[in-house]
């Protein structure tokens, strides 16, 4: 396929070189539509008045650590509720937000999947180590709020992640790795044309022994590597059905088993998901989806004072289910109108069990169960006027969102009943919308600007579920309120020469109602809804091709985020795990042919651990390396370098308590593509 015909679609990432791309593309009109088997409906014009960044596949399939929230991190300004990637982290707090509007362990950020919402149904949680990077032909990044189909949770963007399409994988591939600690990685795909479509079978399966999160000064006889053990299986297959439609399938199955801090201290985590599209292209577009998701948790938690187990979270089994209809009708070339309607249903419930850690008999204190459900659905409306070289975009949602089912039950371990609620049934409409103009004076040069309001329901976890992060005990909240945002954007995008892109935006959004972790008593916290969080600032991204083989991109955001709370003693400060600076920049050097070597400098500046910023995250400065030697005959040596100056990153402070980021982690392996 033609570059310059990805252009027009909208999605320049797809097979054009470079890694971090900036997309402020207005040439792309409704008649400039391209069929590409497996993929999306084409990106309408006034997508880029947003600002979005695109991560191409040739980053994807070239990186050091192999983890898409690693690579994710090449957008300054996306961020988890640690530091942690998805080989150290409990999988319950990996949430992903943007633009430092504050961490709670629940994204605040829509991560879609091939249009399919990601986030666990329970938690919120994205399950980062089963999205392989490989199995990908592009990442869509839109730092804002607002969004078309599954508008609710998009508060802080939408994160777009797109399956590669059949001009994308090769009839076999696979890799083999071996890394520091005793790490292994293996990956295979197999893809064949069926008829006029394609099927696709993938699998990965990653180990290590792990790395010690605690500082050796903190260390004792119980303290353990974080060891991981997981794989993911992934079918997709594409079938035409006639010149101008299609119908697609996927299914994700995945494993997750993670140790943290203590021996015993173990994590599980699965899921089986499914989903059913049909796209039709033709003067009526349509996409309709359809999607089942089948999700569960498990986590013991061991005491940091006697490190006998002092919570068992057994079983958090969830269901989510959903799916929308958009149509795009023949309105003119002038307009790209899109109507629709889309549906999600979450439900989980958690069954776990306290234990008296300061016996040696370690009993059962309390068994406790909680769970709910809730069901989001929306009417969404969207139109983008293309007049010369202006263009004028807007969409409108209606949401209505119910909460029911809801209990919580507490027993003794002989059965009494310590606590028993049946919550009551919540219900409302949310209007949401957004708006923006992309005016480009030449082919070199355009200016954009955008508003745009949006919410995200507290999840079942934080409405239900009471937590412990020693010492540390944080409270559910069953009277939690939706987060609502409201923002404002402005930008350029300038070409200043052949091969270089540059783009800038200007933001402030306010997320009224945050929902925070909120200190009320020592070592006690509650999730409580705050008046506002207020972030404003400034992102920079830049890609430039030099010689045609040499490449530089790079990413910069400042964000000042305050915490607006009357009469609370945090009024003022800082969100929570909200880093003021972000940079990323990678430096690379791709030809059409032979070795091929990259390195990518990373810095988060210094974060507070606290809603009282007590306890003090600090900077980091870390630089990853990625290099392929081809050997011939498809087959190619590969290096890898994660941190390679073994810079310290501190994930978590709680009182001088630390765990700590990943270090120095050295790979080598084999990659074969037929």
């Amino acid at each position: 396929m033609r570059c310059n015909s990805l252009i027009a679609w909208g999605a320049l990432m797809l097979s054009c070189a470079g890694h971090v791309l900036l997309v402020p593309n207005a040439r792309a009109q409704e008649g400039d539509d391209i069929v590409v088997l497996g993929q999306s409906l084409p990106l309408p014009p006034g997508n880029s008045a947003y600002g979005s960044v695109m991560i191409d596949r040739d980053r994807l399939t070239a990186n050091a650590a192999s983890r898409i929230e690693t690579i994710l991190a090449d957008v300054a300004g996306f961020q988890q509720f640690r530091r942690s990637d998805s080989r150290s982290a409990n999988p319950s707090a990996q949430g992903a937000t943007l633009r430092a509007l504050g961490g709670n362990a629940s994204s605040r950020t829509l991560v879609l999947l091939d249009g399919v919402p990601m986030a666990d149904p329970f938690f919120g949680y994205i399950p980062f180590s089963a999205l392989v990077p490989d199995r990908l032909s592009a990442v869509r990044i839109t730092r804002g709020g607002g969004s078309g189909a599954f508008g609710a949770g998009a508060v802080a963007g939408t994160i777009e992640l797109a399956s590669a399409a059949r001009d994308d994988l090769a009839d076999l591939s696979a890799s083999a790795f071996y890394g520091s600690r005793h790490a292994s990685e293996v990956s295979g795909a197999l893809t064949q044309d069926l008829g006029s479509g394609f099927v696709s079978l993938s699998g990965r399966w990653d180990r290590g022994d792990g790395f010690h999160t605690t500082p050796k000064s903190q260390r004792v006889a119980a303290t353990t590597p974080a060891a991981y053990d997981g794989w993911s299986v992934n079918l997709r297959a594409v079938a035409p059905l006639s010149s101008d439609m299609e119908v697609q399938f996927r299914s994700l199955l995945f494993r997750d088993d993670r140790t943290l801090r203590f021996a015993g201290a173990d994590s599980h985590s699965e899921g089986q998901d499914a989903s059913i599209r049909l796209m039709v292209r033709g003067r009526w577009q349509v996409d309709a989806l359809a999607y089942v998701q089948a999700r569960n948790f498990s986590n013991i938690v061991i005491s940091a004072s006697t490190y006998r187990k002092s919570l068992d979270q057994r079983n958090t089994p969830s269901t989510g289910l959903g799916g929308k209809i958009e149509l795009r009708p023949p309105v003119g070339r002038a307009h790209v109108l899109r109507l629709g309607i889309d549906t999600r249903l979450a439900d989980g419930m958690m069954a776990e069990e306290a234990y008296n850690a300061n016996l040696t008999a370690n009993p059962v204190t309390a068994r406790r169960r909680a769970g709910g459900q809730q069901i989001t659905t929306g009417l969404f409306m969207e139109d983008d006027w293309t007049l010369g070289s202006l263009v004028l975009t807007g969409g409108i949602r209606a949401d209505r969102w119910t909460i029911r089912r809801s209990f919580f039950d507490s027993r003794t371990a002989a059965g009494v009943v310590t606590g028993s609620s049946d919550f009551a049934r919540r219900s409302d409409w949310q209007i949401s919308g957004r708006a923006g103009a992309l005016f480009r004076a030449d082919k070199d040069f355009a200016l954009r600007a955008a508003a745009y309001t949006g919410f995200r329901l507290p999840t079942l976890n934080e409405l239900y579920r009471p937590f412990v992060v020693f010492p540390i005990t944080t409270q559910a909240n069953a009277a939690l309120l939706p987060e609502r945002l409201k923002g404002v954007e402005a930008g350029l995008d300038i070409n200043p020469a052949v091969d270089v892109t540059l783009g800038l935006t200007l933001f402030y959004n306010r997320l009224d109602d945050a929902i925070a972790n909120v200190t009320i008593a020592p070592n006690l916290r509650q999730r409580r809804n705050v008046s506002a969080v207020i972030a404003k600032g400034v992102e920079l991204t830049g890609r430039a091709r030099l010689r045609d083989a040499l490449l530089l991109s790079g990413s910069y955001a400042y964000s000042h985020s305050i915490v607006r709370a009357p009469g609370l003693a945090f009024d003022g400060f800082a969100p929570a795990q909200s880093p003021r600076h972000a940079a990323s920049a990678t430096l690379g050097w791709q030809p059409t042919t032979g070795p091929s070597l990259s390195a990518t400098l990373r810095y988060v500046a210094k974060q507070y651990e606290d809603d009282l910023q007590g306890d003090v995250l600090p900077d980091a400065l870390t630089i990853d390396a990625f290099a392929d030697l081809p050997i011939g005959h498809g087959l190619s040596l590969v290096a890898r370098a994660e941190n390679l100056f073994d810079a310290t990153m501190v994930t978590r402070n709680v009182a001088g308590s630390m765990d700590l980021g990943t270090p120095r982690t050295l790979w080598i392996g084999l990659r074969f593509i037929h």
